[in-house]
């Protein structure tokens, strides 16, 4: 017989104490994660559709991850936008301000990113409204494809992301550069 005799949530971390009886004795097997780390992993790929109201649902296994308030911005250089969880917001933010170089161009990237950032939230249905100018910016119209990419969501207009979704050039290579190979 087994039991979970607390679980908690720690950001992004589902903990549980598990506990086992085998009838003469107690065994503790201590504290295991559920999820793989603790910042969130994306993965997979979803379309759907945008209601006339601008709202985009977003799949539970995404909603899971990205937790109840998060950030929706602009992706340059794709054509596409992007879904922070707050803590991975937070990191890239933290990398902003700690570059050497703060001159013209970083505060024209800055200013640009940040007027098309929105802190967002879902509603009971798990839908979130994407404003006009980003829905512009990432040219969807009806259909959106939701795409994992390992630290954040991207949301793609259907007709580019049918278009940008080719394997790259000499994948064996790039997986070799990159040591995973």
């Amino acid at each position: 017989m087994r039991y979970f005799s607390q679980v908690y949530h720690t950001g992004y971390l589902y903990k549980a104490l598990a506990v086992e009886y085998s009838g003469v004795k107690w065994l503790a097997m201590g504290l295991c994660s559920l999820s793989m780390s603790v910042l969130p992993k994306f993965t997979g790929q979803f379309v759907h559709s945008i209601d006339e109201k601008g709202r985009l649902t977003i799949p539970a296994r995404i909603r899971a991850k990205l937790g109840d308030h998060f950030v929706m911005t602009i992706a340059p250089p794709d054509p596409c936008l992007a879904l922070y969880p707050e803590t991975t917001w937070a990191d890239f933010c933290d990398k902003l301000e700690a570059a050497a170089t703060k001159d013209q161009r970083y505060r024209t990237f800055v200013r640009h990113l940040f007027a098309n950032t929105d802190e967002v939230s879902l509603d009971a249905q798990g839908r979130l409204v994407v404003p006009p100018a980003l829905r512009a910016y990432a040219g969807i119209d009806r259909d959106a494809v939701l795409v994992g990419t390992l630290t954040r969501v991207e949301v793609w207009s259907a007709a580019r992301w049918s278009k940008s979704n080719a394997a790259p050039d000499r994948l064996p290579e790039l997986m070799t550069e990159l040591g995973l190979y």
